[in-house]
């Protein structure tokens, strides 16, 4: 089982580094990066099941004790959200193949596709909160590359805010860290459990805000979001398709973990509440404002984060339920539109709502694919979406929090504008000037490598609504275990 729980995050950085040698070999790379990338998904929901089992798994590299060695620990939580995540760069990685930006740049793109991977995977796994900034550090080191290969100079200057605050927020945890080890003598998250409770309260809730500010700065949260719309919509469709879909679930991962574990509350937290209300908000409006499809989705990005911090603010077995199962229908829903937002751009050679019309008719299939996964974020019955709304105002008129369930309800009817702005622009009429247009060859037809993946996440979502009742015991199930926290700590400590 400890071997299953490392292969996630060894897999893809041995691969990665056999990928540089075969640099040369452009097939070969695809081959090893598919099948490494595959290989990450199986062990992950083999992990899911063994968990939900078995109960959470820890592996201590170099048999070392949990409180001073490197420990990775896969309980519900971790383990659901990591196999959504590695299906998420499966289809994405595909997708990749067959576009423009990886063909262009190929044997940069794969060794630093798989250390993403790997990054991700230590993100979700690790039991400590120095090797989570270590696993927050690769994932964003190789986000950097991949943001600007091929890049030109405005590609490269919209980067530089995402590197700077990315830097900031690094240094920040990087400081959180050590005070955290100087307050306690440890940083092992387990072991932080039982002796954050010992020291001053005042320290306790002072770490306890900053860890919320550097990881609500990777999570995009109000008003720590103003980086994301400005730097996700200028990069390769490829990149920020799998930006949009995970790196934001890293920082909400990360505060629904430490907030639970380590500073967990009795009852619903006012700022918490404040900050998810805001959060809708201000993203769906931003995304109102907007007259470009992907900018439109960064906003919404920000927007369905509220969602996720809501449950979180809650402290409920019900809200944290209605999180979890949130987060694994927004990775796949959100992941989805940016692959179509793609597909689109490399159709049509743009994405801006005035240059666009009339796609329904040459592209019935985009606007299908486009409409079940808008319908779904939107929280249309019976998608995913609305499954995961529905749970979240049920917790939340079930926890008194009437306002910010009103406050959702007003997102999910702006959300579903948001998108029908999107389909009216593209799919339907025509472009507000004509002489813009830039009308395709007749002939061009959409990769077939772009536009499988594209089919096989809407089907996923499709998936996820279709056995709702199922995901939603699991979902309950791993909400459980973040509220008795005494089975991981025994896996980690015992």
């Amino acid at each position: 089982m400890s071997i299953l729980v490392a292969l996630p995050v060894v897999l893809p950085l041995l691969a990665a580094g056999l990928s540089l040698i075969l640099h040369r070999h452009r097939l070969a790379q695809r081959i090893l990066s598919t099948v490494s990338v595959s290989a990450v998904l199986v062990t992950a929901v083999v992990l899911t099941v063994l968990v939900d089992h078995r109960g959470p798994q820890a592996a201590r590299l170099g048999d070392w004790p949990a409180t001073i060695g490197v420990t990775l620990v896969a309980d519900r939580f971790a383990a659901m959200v990591l196999s959504v995540s590695a299906a998420m760069v499966l289809a994405v990685l595909v997708y990749a193949i067959g576009s423009p930006m990886a063909r262009d740049t190929a044997q940069h793109f794969h060794p630093v596709y798989l250390v993403l991977t790997a990054g991700v995977a230590m993100s979700f796994l690790t039991g400590d909160l120095f090797n989570l900034f270590v696993g927050f550090e690769v994932m964003l080191t190789a986000s950097y590359v991949l943001m600007t290969l091929g890049a030109d100079r405005a590609q490269v200057r919209a980067a530089m805010s995402y590197v700077v605050i990315s830097l900031v927020a690094s240094m920040l945890f990087l400081t959180a860290v050590a005070l955290t080890y100087a307050a306690t003598g440890t940083v092992n998250m387990a072991d932080l459990a039982s002796r954050l409770t010992a020291i001053d309260p005042a320290v306790r809730h002072a770490l306890s805000l900053l860890f919320l500010v550097v990881f609500g700065i990777k999570a995009a949260i109000f008003p720590l979001f103003f980086w994301l719309p400005d730097s996700y919509p200028t990069a390769p469709t490829p990149v920020t398709a799998i930006f949009a879909g995970l790196l934001t679930k890293g920082g909400v991962y990360a505060i629904i973990r430490t907030q639970t574990l380590l500073f967990p509350s009795s009852g619903a937290s006012r700022l918490l509440l404040t900050v998810a209300a805001a959060t809708m908000l201000i993203g769906v409006l931003g995304a109102i404002a907007q007259n470009d499809v992907k900018r439109i989705l960064s906003f919404h990005i920000v927007s369905q984060i509220g969602y996720m911090i809501f449950g979180l603010a809650l402290f409920s077995a019900a809200g944290l339920a209605a999180t979890i199962f949130y987060i694994g229908h927004h990775i796949v829903v959100k992941t989805t539109l940016f692959l179509v937002a793609g597909l689109i751009e490399e159709r049509e050679g743009t994405a801006a709502l005035d240059r666009l019309g009339g796609m329904v008719r040459r592209q019935p299939l985009l606007a299908g694919l486009f409409l079940l996964s808008g319908l779904s974020l939107a929280g249309i019955p019976p998608f995913s979406g609305f499954i995961a709304k529905l749970t979240l105002v049920q917790a939340g008129v079930a926890a008194g929090t009437d306002v910010v369930v009103a406050v959702s309800l007003v997102v999910s009817l702006l959300t579903l504008f948001s998108i029908t702005k999107i389909w009216a622009g593209v799919f339907w009429g025509e472009p507000e000037d004509a002489g813009l247009q830039v009308r395709p060859h007749p002939s061009v037809a959409l990769p077939r490598l772009m536009v499988v993946p594209t089919v096989a996440l809407v089907a996923i979502s499709v998936a996820i609504a279709a056995n709702a009742g199922s995901l939603w015991a699991l979902s309950e199930r791993a909400a459980a275990g973040l509220i008795d926290t005494g089975p991981y700590l025994e896996a980690v400590l015992r």
